[in-house]
């Protein structure tokens, strides 16, 4: 009787690496591919390209390949505990990083019916990092990107995004990610923020800014990322005029909208209520129609319109929060962004408990720009799986500017910011290389 051999691997890019591990496999008896879920993918690397099924397709199709079943969590306990394969096999490249402890345990649950890991030398000539990372340098498409965010709801919590306003700040979000000995830690997509972009442009955060020039800026980060971008739609405007602008969000590939359920002149959200008289809540008979109009409007089915609730900062308590909450997702909202001023972050984190506790599955968005001492694990484990860093780029930017100005002013000459500064060399290769 043949022996049973079980290999697990992501296989988003087939590249030699895999053929060498399938074939020594082979070698050894009938190959069992545990194919790692897009969760289990992503708990040590960035979002597979192709979906679960895909991936599935392509391994079914190999030479040595006997069966491919479903690794549902980066620990392979479960699958080899119902396999009780004679050989595990993978690269000898897991003995650091972090699939390091996944190796340990693997070793240990295979003592219990005397089963070997055979390792094989890593391919050092290829990698799926590497050809991910030339995938990426070609681009995306405007469905895939939208498809993309949808599957990262599904594969992680939390997902993880970050305001850009300009092509340069999402080239920084796009290239930004680290590894740890837990897990390899990327921003999931970009924030189009109506404030940084209002205020990057020199101009209030008003609605002054015009939709012409936000799609322009919108263009720009495109241009410079393969992620989700989510939209802040301020109050979207008029529903005439709102369906508009789904559709124009959905032409170049913006995979979600936020809309506040605020009407009348616009006044920022931070803003304490005392000194925000003009902020007015829409009735939700009204915002309920605007959310339904512009989800008959949208043409693909993986846009996202995300309705942001503001009773929390207008001071109208969680019973108006929740009411809203549940009313906007009967009209048809995917997904609930809470917002709130409060320093402590408590009524955040109750709102997102009791969210949950009343069964709601629907995407919940947070953003902690006050309450910024809670970590986004801990609002995750409280409830909301997006978090949103809605103005830390161009926060940041603006000091070092004025930093920088200030200096060679009160200097008459440069020398003394150049130890800050990028140097020109580099500039002038940063995009080149992208």
């Amino acid at each position: 009787m043949p022996k049973k051999v079980y290999v697990a691997m992501a296989a988003d890019l087939i590249h030699p690496g895999h053929l060498n591990i399938i074939k020594h496999a082979q070698a050894l008896g009938d190959v069992v591919i545990g194919l790692l879920s897009d969760k289990a993918v992503s708990a040590f690397h960035r979002l597979p390209f192709l979906t679960f099924e895909q991936r599935k397709l392509v391994l079914e199709s190999l030479k040595g390949v006997d069966t491919v079943i479903e690794q549902e969590t980066l620990d392979y306990t479960h699958n080899l505990r119902a396999l009780k394969p004679d050989y595990v096999v993978h690269g000898d490249d897991w003995r650091e990083g972090p699939q390091k402890e996944t190796r340990t345990k693997v070793i240990e649950v295979l003592k219990e019916w005397q089963g070997e890991l055979v390792e094989v030398p890593y391919t050092r000539s290829i990698s799926s990092l590497t050809l991910n990372e030339q995938l990426r340098s070609i681009g995306t498409t405007p469905g895939n990107r939208m498809e993309r965010f949808r599957r990262l709801l599904q594969a992680k919590c939390p997902v993880r995004i970050m305001e850009a306003h300009s092509g340069l700040t999402a080239h920084i979000i796009e290239n930004m990610s680290f590894d740890t000995d837990e897990a390899h830690l990327e921003y999931d997509g970009v924030w189009l923020s109506s404030l940084t972009d209002s205020t990057a442009k020199g101009k209030p955060d008003t609605e002054y800014v015009d939709k012409t020039s936000r799609m322009a800026t919108i263009a720009d980060i495109l241009e410079s990322t393969t992620k989700p971008i989510i939209f802040d739609g301020d109050s979207g405007g008029l529903t005439e005029h709102f369906v508009f602008t789904i559709r124009s969000l959905e032409r170049l590939g913006v995979s979600a909208v936020v809309i506040e359920d605020k009407v009348g002149a616009k006044r920022n959200s931070l803003f304490d209520p005392a000194d925000n008289n003009e902020a007015v809540q829409d009735d939700i008979p009204n915002f309920c129609h605007k959310i339904s109009a512009a989800k008959k409007a949208q043409v693909t089915k993986d846009f996202m319109i995300i309705a942001r609730v503001e009773s929390l900062v207008l001071n109208k308590g969680m019973d108006d929060a929740m009411a809203r909450a549940e009313a906007y997702l009967a009209a048809g909202a995917d997904g609930i962004m809470i917002h709130s001023r409060i320093k402590d972050g408590a009524e955040i984190l109750d709102f997102c408990k009791l969210f949950r506790k009343l069964g709601h599955t629907a995407p919940l968005v947070v953003v902690p720009t006050t309450y910024n001492h809670i970590s986004d694990q801990e609002l995750a484990d409280a409830g909301a799986n997006i978090i949103i860093y809605a103005n830390h780029m161009l926060r940041s930017a603006y000091p070092a500017m004025v930093k920088t100005a200030e200096t060679i002013l009160r200097a008459g000459c440069s020398k003394d910011v150049e130890k800050d500064l990028m140097p020109v060399k580099d500039l002038l290769s940063l995009i080149e290389n992208a």
